[in-house]
This record gives structure tokens, C-alpha cells and sequence, in this order.
């Protein structure tokens, strides 16, 4: 198998040369080449990246953040001939010896998306301990609006398989991580999850996490929104049900109430709460429809978007 390792970067100068020459150039069959995606850096990380034996070097003009590194270098792992996709970051907090790791679960067709996990046998060195409960509890949240068991959900260390990228669909432009789960999960992607040794400095500041409030709101936007995308009739249907059964509640305690005196006014507050709950529990099972319709148009879409795809890639690598 030909194996692309990609690292999105910015302003990495003092690391990625290191990190470069750690990868392996092959391993058995597979041969190991890598690509960097400068995401507008400021230092020198392009030239040296080019001098430690990056193939492919592309650039942004200015930082567009992680999210959209990740989709120009999708974009350009199509239009080679290569079988797998491995992302690692340029700052050397992840082991490039576990790269064959998730490469060997891609290749022996057990998934399409093979990610490492910080959190399933051991806790990250040095990793802070509110980043470490945050990713455990946005976790948490994925799998209770998608039902399905997540190890680590912003892990970056990932291969994929050429078939999982010509299928994935990414909108954001801010981090790529939970979205890409996400919409794998909903397209019957496979995905497995394996330890990997990870290792935090104390004094590196994060490019994406500026403040832990910010990557909160942010990651939760971006959730909800791919949440709501494949799963509407939940998103919208559930709290709607919510709604209805509140109304039940509350109108039967008006009724309880109204049979002991025959008068309305003394209990028209839970009269209003009731026709409120009920009033939005109906419009929320409109919402639901409308963005079901909206859904199956989408499902169309990204499926002639596949297969154009696999058209103009395909045609290119003959």
C-alpha cells in the first residue's frame, strides 16, 4: 500500500523537521510518503519542512484554521495514487511508531477510519487535567445523540481509507475532529479506535484551544449543527416529545384542579403552560419534518458528489 502521513502546520519551524524524519519510509509493502500543509505559518516551517523530505508541501496564504488544512489535504491525497490518509501533528506530541499501528488496521479492512485513542489504557502525560474531563465529556455527548461508543473524539492521529474520504463531507472550517466522526458514522463508516502514546509539553500553547471556553462553544456549535444535519428527526422529534409529555402533566393538573372548583382563573397560569408546551411541541414535529425532507435530499446530493468523485480521481490516477 502507498501511505501518505500528512501534518497540518503552524508555525512548527522548531519541531517538524524532527517529526519528518521520524516517519518511516516504508515498512514491508508499504511505502510512506509525507505531505505538510502550512496553514499560513510566519516562520520558516515551509523551507524546512521542504529540506527534512516533505514530497508535498502545500501552502495557505493565511491561517484558515485546522478544519480547512484538513480538507486541502484530502483534496490533494485524491488526486495521487494513494491507498491511505495518516493525519499526525507537526509539534511531535504524538509517536510516530504508531503510525503502521493504524495503518495495519486500515489494510487488513477492519475499518475505514482507524484513530488513536489518549484515554483508553492510560492517562496522557502531562495532559491538563480540565482538557482531559472536556474531551471525556464532549465524548459523552456524541454518544448520547449518536449512539455509538467513543474512545476520543479530538484525537487528530487518524488514517483513513481512500473509500472514507471520498465520502466524507466536511463544512467546518475550525477543527475537523468531531465533525468527521460524526459524518462517518452516519454514512456506515467503520471506525476503531487503538492506543496510542501521547505526550503533552507543559509549555506549548494549543494553535486551535486559545481558551477552553472558546473550544467549548465552538465544538458544541459545530455538534449540534452536524448532529442536527443526519439526525433531524431526533434532534428536532425528541425535545417535541419532551414538550408533549410536559403538556400532559401540566394539563391534567389544570383538570385536576378545574373539576374541584368549576373556575379557570385561579389556575390560568398552568392553562398557559400547558397550550405554550404543546404549542411548540407540535412545531418542533414540523421542524423535524421539514429538515427529514431536507435530509434525504442531502443523502441524494453527497451521492452524486461521491460519485463525480470517483469519476474525476479515478480518471486522474489512470
Amino acid at each position: 500500500m502507498k501511505v501518505i502521513v500528512n501534518m497540518p502546520a503552524y508555525n512548527e519551524a522548531e519541531t517538524i523537521a524532527k517529526v519528518i524524519s521520524s516517519i518511516p519510509k516504508k515498512i514491508w509493502s508499504d511505502t510512506f510518503e509525507v505531505m505538510v500543509v502550512d496553514d499560513g505559518s510566519t516562520d520558516s516551517t515551509v523551507n524546512i519542512a521542504k529540506k527534512a523530505g516533505a514530497k508535498y508541501v502545500i501552502q495557505h496564504d493565511f491561517n484558515k484554521w485546522v478544519g480547512w488544512a484538513f480538507k486541502t489535504a484530502v483534496e490533494n491525497f485524491l488526486t495521487t495514487d494513494a491507498d491511505v490518509l495518516v493525519n499526525i501533528d507537526a509539534d511531535g506530541q504524538f509517536d510516530s511508531k504508531d503510525i503502521p499501528k493504524l495503518v495495519d488496521m486500515i489494510s487488513s479492512h477492519s475499518c475505514d477510519i482507524a484513530i488513536g485513542s489518549r484515554f483508553s489504557w492510560t492517562d496522557a502525560d502531562w495532559i491538563p487535567w480540565i482538557k482531559d474531563k472536556l474531551n471525556r465529556l464532549i465524548a459523552w455527548v456524541v454518544w448520547l445523540l449518536m449512539w455509538k461508543k467513543i474512545d476520543d473524539l479530538t484525537c487528530g492521529f487518524r488514517a483513513y481509507n481512500r473509500e472514507a474520504l471520498m465520502r466524507l463531507n466536511l463544512i467546518e472550517t475550525y477543527t475537523y475532529t468531531q465533525e468527521t466522526i460524526i459524518d462517518a458514522f452516519w454514512k456506515w463508516l467503520r471506525i476503531k479506535w487503538t492506543p496510542i502514546s501521547v505526550k503533552y509539553f507543559q509549555e506549548r500553547k494549543s494553535r486551535v484551544v486559545k481558551t477552553i471556553t472558546s473550544y467549548m462553544a465552538r465544538s458544541l456549535m459545530i455538534i449540534l449543527r452536524t448532529v442536527r444535519d443526519v439526525k433531524p428527526l431526533m434532534f428536532f422529534g425528541f425535545p417535541g416529545v419532551i414538550l408533549i409529555l410536559f403538556w400532559t402533566m401540566v394539563f391534567w393538573i389544570f383538570l385536576v384542579y378545574y373539576f374541584q372548583t368549576f373556575q379557570t382563573t385561579p389556575y390560568r397560569t398552568w392553562l398557559i403552560i400547558s397550550a405554550t408546551s404543546i404549542s411548540i411541541g407540535l412545531l418542533l414535529f414540523v421542524f423535524a419534518s421539514i429538515a427529514d425532507m431536507i435530509k434525504r435530499q442531502r443523502k441524494i446530493s453527497e451521492e452524486n458528489l461521491y460519485l463525480m468523485r470517483s469519476m474525476i480521481y479515478n480518471k486522474k490516477n489512470k
